[in-house]
């Protein structure tokens, strides 16, 4: 039986996070030997916020480092960046005809955004599902590995893959959502209500991979946490919860487990042995990612054979749709 097929994208805007390695990147590392994978650099998605240009491309070429020096390959899976494959364009075009103005409107995300963004309010920020459901179209994914925050995101993408079936006859796979079974979200170290964000315009809420040990063991430090005093696992103490919901997705403990062991002890303790365990996670990815960053070909290589891989079943997806629709 052929495997099933799995698909994500990680946006190069700002460093990536613990967040986004924990929720995303090291699952994907797990996902290569039980599937065909598909991993690419969504930049098309990081312009709708304004990007400077030549930043922009040195984001692709660092991003696409990042998941190699976390582990993953270019001969288990395929990593391409985003924009080298024409066809997730060309989709989106023809996917919009069949996506509802009331359905994006609906997006949180797109509310969130727009608030942030009251100055530069484009319509691709507001369109960007679409272009979402032809990255994971394109490539007849089965599976897609997301945090919960992300599940309207999948819910419109099969509903855009139906809609479109229903309309010109079977040509898509409608995807399922992949939720990882472990760990918790990530948490802003300033603000515990809010998820860990690269574009968090305070950097100590914020611990990026490839932080050095220092800044991030001072990052830790200043975590917020609550005058209480007292080590517990519960939504009352949202900051102290965080920092054991982070601690377990590092080693895999259970939180309430860890905490258990820490009842008693200040929160001083917690947050240096935490700080310790995360600059131990990470320090190995950054040596690494050091090293790739300074064979600037390599990577090169490796984002143009992906795309070529990419493209390869890209086109034959276009292709077929095309024919559906009458433009061949």
């Amino acid at each position: 039986m052929a495997r099933k097929i799995a698909y994500s994208g990680v946006q190069p805007s700002g460093g990536l996070t613990i967040g986004n390695y924990l929720g995303a990147v090291s699952n994907f590392t797990k996902l290569e030997n039980d599937y065909d994978c598909l991993f690419n650099v969504a930049n098309m998605h990081a312009i709708t916020v304004e990007q400077d240009p030549a930043e922009l491309r040195r984001k692709n070429i660092e991003t696409l480092a990042i998941f190699l020096a976390a582990g993953l390959s270019p001969e288990k899976s395929i990593l391409f960046i985003q924009s080298d494959c024409p066809e997730h364009a060309e989709l989106c075009w023809v996917l919009n005809s069949v996506t509802y103005m009331g359905e994006l409107g609906r997006m949180t995300q797109f509310k969130d955004k727009s608030k942030k963004n009251e100055d530069n309010l484009n319509s691709a920020l507001f369109t960007y599902p679409v272009l979402m459901a032809a990255d994971i179209l394109l490539y007849n994914t089965n599976l897609v590995p997301v945090g919960d925050d992300q599940r309207q995101h999948i819910e419109i993408t099969r509903d855009i893959a139906i809609r479109f079936n229903n309309r010109y006859g079977e040509t898509f796979v409608v995807p399922e959502a992949l939720y990882s079974k472990e760990g918790a979200r990530i948490m802003s170290l300033q603000n515990p209500d809010q998820k860990m964000s690269k574009s968090d315009e305070d950097e100590n809420a914020t611990i990026r991979m490839l932080d050095e040990p220092n800044v991030i063991i001072k990052k830790v430090k200043r975590a917020v946490t609550d005058s209480l005093a007292e080590i517990n696992y519960s939504d009352e103490q949202a900051g102290l919860k965080n920092l054991f919901n982070i601690y377990g997705a590092f080693t895999g403990e259970k939180p309430e487990e860890i905490a258990n062991r820490y009842s008693g002890q200040g929160y001083g303790v917690l947050k240096n042995d935490l700080g310790e365990v995360i600059v131990e996670s990470l320090s190995p990815i950054r040596e690494t990612y050091n090293k790739l960053m300074s064979d600037i070909p390599y990577l090169e290589k490796v984002a143009r054979e992906g795309a070529e891989k990419a493209s390869k079943i890209a086109s034959k997806t276009i292709d077929k749709v095309y024919r559906k629709v009458g433009f061949r």
